[in-house]
């Protein structure tokens, strides 16, 4: 067990809370926002907005409850009170003291909301996710091989407590996913509701069809695309959008499912073993998955506000995962396999053909532990970021 697993994101939490008034972190429940914040700003006042009591006081009192509260405070889960924002604006253009007040939430869409309407231009903005290889790596915590990566997932309290990824993960579906599910949305269905999380697990890593979605699981597809919002601000799942450049006229427009992390998605699949995994027919959208989910981690986690892509013609040619950045392209394909051959690189040698004269950054992702040049391109193993 560990006790304090670091986080990338302090360094930068810590340096913007010097030069905005408001701090915010948000991300999924147990992300570990609450640890992290107690840790780095421990001499501030914390108080938690899931307590009811002062919720109610927040709620039907905001002067009193933040003349209680002044100073240096950590507001938790501050979007079950919307009532707070406005005064909080008030009370931090007065004061003019920088990391006054550090909110934190695990509903993006009701926190997003009320800082864009009282808050804009004060806050900084931070989204702490479920452990990243690299952060995994340093704790010395990582599994030597990707399906038991995959399985365990990046929760901190699976490490910090020692527990199994199958109780985790069973008791954080009932627990917080359903919950934050139905404070979020009227649900009637919770059964239609479970089934449609468990088709989004069937359809990781692959082109999201909604209609197909919402015909499986009975619903209207209005209905299927607020349950997937949902899930969206939650922080359960995310798009990855296609890439549109005029090299073809005939490109793939439609976004890809992911999850943020493979612990929850292979639970829902109900893979327990990494020889289940290593067998399962998704085996390649699984690793796919976690590489990708990898990259948006840590895009995160160091704040650096890249925007990732994949690319796929109407012919099936497809590049994973694309960043694009002046006039040049990193480009990535993700193979589940540790064997290399020159099929695998196929798809790398044609992009960088059609996006010519603009330079492209070939790079391979594969299950192998090994990092090697090959053909022009960076063969990087499972849990190799760059």
């Amino acid at each position: 067990m560990k006790e304090w697993i670091a986080r990338t994101l302090t360094m930068e939490v810590g340096k913007l809370a010097q030069q905005f008034p408001i701090i915010a972190i948000t991300g999924p429940r147990q992300s570990g926002k609450t640890t992290l914040l107690k840790i780095l700003f421990s001499e501030y006042t914390y108080v938690s907005l899931e307590n009811p009591d002062n919720r109610a006081f927040a709620a039907e009192d905001p002067n009193g409850f933040l003349r209680l509260y002044k100073g240096k405070v950590i507001l938790d889960e501050v979007q079950h009170v919307p009532e707070l924002f406005s005064y909080l604006q008030t009370i931090v253009d007065d004061s003019g003291m920088m990391g006054q007040y550090i909110l934190s939430g695990s509903q993006n869409f009701h926190l997003m909301k009320h800082i864009t309407q009282s808050l804009a231009g004060r806050v900084a903005l931070f989204r702490l996710l479920p452990l990243d290889t690299e952060e995994m790596v340093e704790a010395n915590i990582l599994s030597d091989n990707y399906a038991q990566a995959c399985i365990s997932g990046g929760y901190p309290a699976i490490y910090h407590r020692g527990i199994s990824p199958t109780n985790f993960y069973t008791n954080y579906v009932q627990t917080y996913v359903e919950k934050d599910v139905t404070q979020l949305i009227n649900i009637r269905d919770m059964n239609g509701f479970r089934t449609f999380l468990r088709l989004c697990a069937t359809r990781a890593g692959q082109l999201l069809n909604l209609n197909a979605l919402a015909n499986e699981c009975n619903i209207s597809q209005p209905t299927a695309k607020a349950w997937l919002s949902i899930l969206e601000s939650s922080y359960i799942v995310f798009l990855l959008y296609p890439y549109h450049e005029n090299f073809s006229k005939r490109l793939v427009k439609t976004p890809k499912l992911f999850f943020y992390d493979t612990g929850l998605l292979t639970h829902l699949l109900e893979i327990r073993e990494p020889e289940e995994l290593l067998l399962n027919r998704l085996k390649g959208n699984i690793f796919e998955n976690f590489v990708v989910a990898n990259f948006q981690k840590i895009n995160e986690h160091r704040y650096r506000h890249l925007h990732y892509y994949f690319w796929q013609d109407h012919n099936g040619l497809e590049i994973d995962l694309l960043l694009k950045s002046a006039q040049e392209f990193d480009i990535y394909e993700i193979k589940s396999t540790q064997t290399l051959s020159s099929e695998l690189f196929k798809n790398l040698k044609h992009f960088s053909t059609i996006a010519s004269p603009h330079i492209v950054n070939q790079h391979l992702v594969y299950a192998g532990d090994q990092e090697l040049e090959r053909s022009g391109t960076r063969v990087l193993p499972w849990y190799k970021v760059i």
